[in-house]
């Protein structure tokens, strides 16, 4: 509207932010700076042990790079790229990756879940049983693995010999050599092994949630499975879900357990352990580098879907 003449214009005053104090904008970058050079070791180290190698396996993916041959490699630019993608060896080892990841992880979040409800309540002896709980846990992958393949063995491992005993089956039964059954022993050991590590999380999400709720619904008349679903599953659906993918990311990159339980034949590997295979045993260390480019590239994707499901989570928890 406009102000009429003869009259003294009226200006509305307007709020403006006040400008930060100047203590607190340096006590901000010094810590920042303090951040920084707290930070510059490990990334220095990453750098060295992590970086170059990685930097070195690019490198290698896109040369004709072979053991056997002492000459320099030589770039050759997507070959061994289109080289592994056309062979079905590697596609069924992404079927195996892929089927051992889904399968593991969803059995270990149901046992994990079901431990660590049991663990949260108070009963006599709890702390014992926690520890006893993390001791697959605490086995080295390999030595795990070694020690169920006595176990699977045909002739002396107890497996058979229990199943033969309760009459499940009539003769001894190769575990690991059929490509089926040591799929399913590979799952057992690693649905063993660490569950314990799902149990731990998702049991201290648990021990997170306040009482009162509880309390309130049992006042409200909700049952046990009504709790669950209501209260205690939606407020742990955030570190739940971090926990899922952080498996996920793990179980991608298997190796040492397809590597020790079973034949390595073409049905039976997983990626990594396709790589390994054309690096070392073929020597073929340009197409072991893609595939190993590749499953890199599989993980960095399910890193991103973690950073972004991490973030929500802490969002919603904020």
């Amino acid at each position: 509207m406009s102000v009429p003449s003869g009259m003294p214009a009226t200006t509305t005053p307007t709020a403006t932010p006040a400008p930060p104090p100047a203590s607190v904008s340096q006590l901000s970058r010094q810590r920042v700076r303090s951040a920084w050079l707290f930070l510059l070791p490990t990334l220095v180290v990453l750098g060295m042990v992590a970086g170059w190698p990685l930097l070195r396996t690019f490198w290698f993916a896109f040369t004709n790079a072979n053991l056997s041959n002492p000459e320099p490699p030589q770039f050759i630019g997507l070959e061994n790229f289109a080289t592994v993608w056309d062979d079905p060896d590697w596609w069924q080892s992404v079927r195996n990756t892929f089927f051992f990841t889904g399968i593991s992880v969803t059995l270990e979040t149901v046992l994990g879940m079901m431990i660590a409800l049991t663990l949260n309540t108070r009963f006599r002896g709890r702390g014992v049983l926690r520890a006893a709980v993390l001791v697959p846990w605490a086995i080295p992958t390999v030595v795990s693995a070694r020690m169920w393949g006595w176990m699977f063995h045909d002739v002396y491992g107890v497996i058979n010999a229990m199943f033969l005993h309760l009459g499940f089956i009539d003769a001894p039964i190769a575990w690991t050599a059929d490509p089926r059954l040591s799929m399913a022993a590979v799952i057992a050991v690693d649905v063993w092994k660490t569950t314990p590590f799902m149990t731990l999380l998702l049991l201290a999400a648990l021990q997170m949630l306040p009482d009162e709720l509880y309390e309130a619904a049992k006042l409200d008349g909700a049952g046990p499975i009504r709790v669950f679903f209501k209260v205690t599953l939606p407020l742990i659906r955030g570190p739940m879900l971090v926990a899922i993918i952080f498996r996920v990311l793990d179980a991608m990159r298997v190796f040492d357990l397809f590597y020790v339980l079973t034949t390595n034949s073409s049905e039976s590997m997983s990626m990594a352990v396709y790589a390994r295979q054309q690096m070392f045993e073929f020597q073929e260390l340009g197409l072991g580098a893609a595939a190993a480019s590749m499953l890199f590239a599989v993980i960095a994707m399910f890193t991103v879907v973690y950073l972004v499901l991490g973030r929500s989570a802490v969002e919603e928890a904020a």
